[in-house]
């Protein structure tokens, strides 16, 4: 591995594909948590508190139905421009829409200018978001040596349990210097505005990087499609179909595991919100275990079957769910966190190195940014809005029939997947 790492621009290369998506996920998840503690009341007039964090939650799957298009958009540029510039677009677009919404007014300020405002600003983050993770895995993957795809498409990865701890870290500083009526009037807009500096720190890295390989000769080959996405579904309908199956697992895993939980948490469980914030980082450090193991027994095995093993695990999160989770104690509530995050490491970390396997140079940008946020609807868009309305009615067994139905679709996806890699259908 060290070889290999010290091969010229490895290093930063693997450091780039590393940092966008960490900062993606930071955006992410500073709006999850934030959503989940503060946009209700600040945003979203409502007869309840409860009608106030659904319609809070509504705005934060936005940015999901904003994905696919961002993936199509950005997709048509990085297959037909090249992964390098695409990659920059997408970086400015998702980490401004971020940094402008710690400028936004309240309703308080100035009605229901507000709420369209945040969620003209989802809009844009998610369109960003779209064409961020399906690129940095290329960058990764089409720069990885023969045998060692998944272990460099590993990085991508894990900036989420990197962009979950800054971001988090960030609201749990905050709630320890600050007064809850400080947090609520200003203090929330701190970790949107420095997303910023995040930014700033992936474009020095991305503006030296290099085209691909990949890329580069599909581009000298004269391969390139003038409409990549009608090519992706006339030719690669199945394996956009697979891509898109198989993600939904690690999705509803990951954002009941955070967005979810952490207003179940500090509402029906009566947690404070630092304390349930720091079990979530604690746990968040299984993910990251998860991803490495699974990453690296996909060189090894197949990506397929380690991300079998997490699909299945999705199933057994979801029948643990009421049991630990609903059990309120703190370590009931951090096993079944850690359980569940240790679980999507292995239905996450390998679709680093898988999805961008099921599609050729020319495409391959488009079908993974595709499969990968269409998916993300499926399995995350829906995950925090459909949770608080089963729990609600049915108690914390229903939300975990969610997680099975998840893992049972992205087992489908694995079954129809076409074999030996990529190619036409």
């Amino acid at each position: 591995m060290t070889d290999m790492l010290h091969k010229p621009g490895t290093p930063r290369i693997l450091f780039a594909s590393l940092t966008g998506t960490a900062v993606e996920f930071y955006d992410f998840y500073v709006y999850a948590t934030a959503a989940a503690l503060v946009f209700g009341p600040l945003f979203f007039p409502a007869s309840s508190a409860s009608a106030q964090l659904m319609l809070s939650y509504a705005s934060f799957g936005l940015a999901f139905l904003a994905r696919p298009l961002g993936g199509v958009v950005f997709g048509h540029f990085g297959d037909r421009v090249g992964r390098k510039s695409t990659l920059v677009a997408s970086l400015l677009l998702m980490g401004g829409s971020t940094a402008a919404i710690a400028f936004l007014p309240t309703y308080q300020m100035v009605g229901g200018i507000a709420p369209l405002l945040l969620c003209l600003l989802r809009f844009g983050q998610g369109l960003g978001l779209g064409g961020e993770w399906g690129g940095a895995s290329l960058l990764a993957v089409e720069n990885a040596p023969k045998g060692w795809e998944n272990r460099y498409g590993m990085f991508p990865p894990m900036g989420a349990p990197v962009g979950f701890i800054l971001a988090n870290g960030f609201f749990l500083i905050l709630g320890g210097l600050l007064t809850d009526q400080q947090f609520a009037d200003w203090g929330w807009r701190l970790p949107f505005l420095a997303s910023a500096v995040l930014v700033g720190l992936g474009l020095w890295v991305r503006l030296k990087l290099v085209e691909t390989p990949a890329f580069t000769e599909a581009s000298e080959a004269g391969e390139l499609p003038k409409v990549p996405i009608a090519t992706l579904l006339t030719r690669h309908g199945r394996a956009t179909l697979t891509a898109t199956a198989g993600v939904i697992a690690c999705f509803a895993m990951f954002y009941l595991a955070t967005a979810f939980a952490l207003g179940y948490g500090t509402t029906v469980l009566g947690y404070g919100r630092e304390a349930f914030l720091g079990l979530q980082i604690g746990a968040i450090l299984f993910l990251a275990l998860g991803i490495v193991i699974a990453c690296a027994g996909a060189d090894r095995v197949h990506a397929r079957f380690m991300l079998g093993c997490g699909f299945i695990g999705t199933i057994a999160s979801g029948l643990s769910m009421g049991p630990l989770l609903g059990s309120g104690s703190a370590w009931g509530v951090f096993a079944w966190l850690a359980l569940t995050l240790t679980l999507m490491g292995f239905a996450y970390g390998p679709l680093g190195g898988w999805l961008p396997s099921l599609f050729p140079a020319e495409v391959r940008y488009t079908g993974t940014s595709v499969g990968f946020n269409v998916g993300g609807i499926i399995g995350g868009a829906l995950a925090p809005i459909a949770a608080q309305a089963l729990a609600q009615r049915g108690g914390l067994g229903w939300v975990g029939l969610y997680l099975v139905a998840a893992g049972m679709l992205s087992l489908i996806g694995l079954a129809i997947a076409p074999r030996g890699g990529t190619g036409s259908d």
